[in-house]
């Protein structure tokens, strides 16, 4: 049977979050697990008067490229995917994995080589971004894979997924519209602030936003949504941090992590499990030991670790940050093929102050 709940999220992605506008090139990417959802989206893009492509893979072929590429292959990028980075004006991006843990193996270091190859062509399409060139939504459609990985049953993920995206089941559209005026009023008390300090167990960090500005996210770019982001200067972040909970990065889970700064740069990083594999991975490029993004989570329907971070970045009294590439409107200047967003829970003796000026305390704002 048809689930109506899969209509109202493409309605909401096609006509809230990138809002498509006749005439407007729009490019449909994801994977052929998501057709419920692909086809509805299709469907209200050609309803809005877009011009329509997609672009869609297959679950098991990102494995096959990871072990049989040359490296002439693994930097190859299609000429197609140039011309819509250049000229496109939407992209609506759709998650759904069969297999979450299908590049479990790989070698990281044959990813690196990917990733710095597209380094400078992803950047390009978050500076169209930024300049409002290009609007891009990104969602997940819910699989038995990502169920498993927040341990439910596919039923219960589903409630899970579209109550995270549509809080307001009959107007979630006004839902995100409020969640933006109340986080303006976080970022407009942030502006001109310079210092930030967080403070949790194992955790004391100090970061510096002077000319960074935040961003509000609600539901434009990433769907669910529930976080303010800037990019901090990147020599001012000093001292050390624990991240709580699990990172995943390309299938693999890395535990415990542990970073140290100095500087702006990770000068020492530690983890209880995939060691190995962080360390190969932060050193991707000359950017992806700095930080691009720091960010407080603000959704408090995200309140469990899901082990998918479209999610958990948002949880509900948790700060998090991303080493490698940051996002230019928030004024990063960090480029990196990396973009690795690791979480920590603050509700337990957590605190950010700006300017002395304390901003929260164990996973709410104090102002």
């Amino acid at each position: 049977m048809k689930d109506p709940r899969v209509e109202k999220l493409a309605d909401m992605l096609v006509n809230y979050s990138v809002g498509v506008k006749p005439g407007d090139k729009v490019l449909i990417s994801g994977s052929s697990t998501a057709a419920p959802l692909i086809r509805e989206v299709y469907k209200k893009v050609i309803q809005a008067g877009g011009f329509v492509m997609t672009w869609l893979g297959q679950a098991d072929l990102p494995e096959i490229f990871y072990k049989y590429a040359s490296d002439d292959q693994l930097k190859f990028i299609p000429q197609p995917y140039k011309v819509f980075v250049e000229t496109f004006d939407v992209e609506i991006n759709i998650m759904a994995d069969e297999n979450t843990k299908a590049l479990t193996n790989i070698d990281p270091k044959r990813m690196a080589v990917r990733r710095k190859a597209w380094s400078d062509i992803n950047h390009r399409y978050l500076e169209r971004a930024a300049n409002k060139e290009l609007r891009w939504t990104l969602t997940l459609f819910p699989t038995h894979a990502h169920a498993q990985d927040a341990e439910m049953s596919l039923s219960e993920y589903e409630d899970f997924v579209f109550n995270a995206c549509m809080p307001d089941m009959n107007d979630p559209v006004n839902y995100w519209k409020g969640v933006f005026a109340r986080q303006e009023k976080v970022i407009e008390w942030l502006k001109d602030k310079k210092e930030v300090h967080v403070t949790a167990p194992e955790t004391d960090l100090r970061l510096n936003i002077g000319g960074r500005k935040f961003i509000n996210c609600a539901c434009k770019e990433n769907v669910p949504d529930g976080e303010i982001f800037t990019g901090p200067v990147e020599d001012s972040v000093e001292g050390h941090v624990y991240f709580s909970y699990p990172s995943i990065y390309n299938g693999r889970e890395v535990t415990g992590i542990r970073l140290w700064f100095e500087k702006g740069k990770v000068v020492k990083a530690t983890a209880e499990k995939n060691e190995d594999f962080l360390l190969k991975t932060i050193d991707t490029d000359e950017g992806s030991r700095y930080v691009g993004e720091f960010a407080i989570g603000t959704n408090e329907g995200i309140n469990r670790f899901t082990g998918e971070i479209l999610f958990d970045e948002k949880i509900g009294g948790s700060f998090h940050m991303a080493l490698g590439e940051g996002y230019p409107e928030s004024g990063s200047k960090n480029v990196s093929g990396l973009h690795w967003d690791m979480i920590c829970d603050l509700r337990q003796d957590g605190e950010i102050t700006a300017d002395g000026q304390l901003l929260y305390k164990n996973g709410k704002f104090m102002i």
